[in-house]
């Protein structure tokens, strides 16, 4: 190949990167403008006969679309994940709505992950300051301490410890099983809820969604967190 080949080829190939990106970014706007209506919790409050019709009609069918909507959701960072999450509970119960609502997450976040990792890692890595690259190598040298704690603290938007990591550089096994297991309890936090709204609807009522902020709650979530921050301080008494 020729030098004025590469030279074409080069500026390419950049601008390839940057489509998957460009593609979640304009699916999400796309999404948000569309479909914030229909993934919403007044959206579940208004459809729960029809969706538990639909349901008890097409189990399977329903537990596909289910996840397959949570990671599309994911993919595209739309903020629905909660409405998303209790619809689950609601639909399959605390243990399979937890299950599915964690699968279908998990998916997702891989896909931005590496779509994040493919189009803007590379390049946000090669023009960072030092500051950036110190807190990279940290990250790199305790990752899974760190994707752990970013899934397990409430505190931390899903979608910001999606894109994070691909910025930083986690690998991408890592990256998945920690989403996978990290999630897991809020998952099935909300899913319980999920699982009492056809009580709750009926009432009137509704339901609490800052229970995961309740001590009960939270305390075990803060314990779980410390845990995995643990070998990251024994890696510093050691180094010292």
């Amino acid at each position: 190949m020729s030098s004025q080949d590469s030279m074409a080829s080069t500026p390419t190939s950049s601008v390839k990167r940057y489509i998957p990106v460009a593609l979640a970014a304009i699916g999400s706007v796309l999404l948000y403008v569309f479909g914030s209506d229909y993934l919403s919790f007044s959206a579940l409050e208004e459809n729960h006969e029809a969706l538990t019709a639909w349901r008890d009609a097409n189990y399977l069918l329903a537990a596909i679309a289910f996840m397959s909507v949570y990671a599309i959701a994911t993919t595209l960072s739309f903020p629905g994940g909660l409405a998303l999450t209790l619809t689950g509970g609601f639909l399959f119960g605390t243990v399979l709505g937890g299950m599915f609502a964690v699968t279908g997450a998990t998916i997702g976040a891989v896909a931005i992950f590496l779509a994040v990792k493919s189009g803007l890692g590379t390049s946000l890595g090669e023009k960072a300051g030092p500051f950036v690259k110190k807190a990279e190598a940290g990250f790199k040298e305790n990752q899974t301490s760190f994707l752990l704690i970013m899934r397990l603290v409430p505190a931390i938007p899903f979608f910001a410890a999606n894109i994070v990591p691909a910025v930083l550089g986690a690998r991408t096994f890592t990256y998945a099983w920690t989403t996978f297991i990290g999630i897991i309890p809020g998952a099935v936090v909300y899913a319980s809820v999920g699982a009492g709204l056809g009580a709750i609807f009926a009432a009137g009522e509704t339901p609490d969604l800052g229970i995961i902020f309740e001590a009960q709650i939270l305390v075990p979530l803060l314990g779980l967190s410390a845990l995995a921050a643990l070998p990251i301080f024994i890696k510093k008494v050691r180094g010292r």
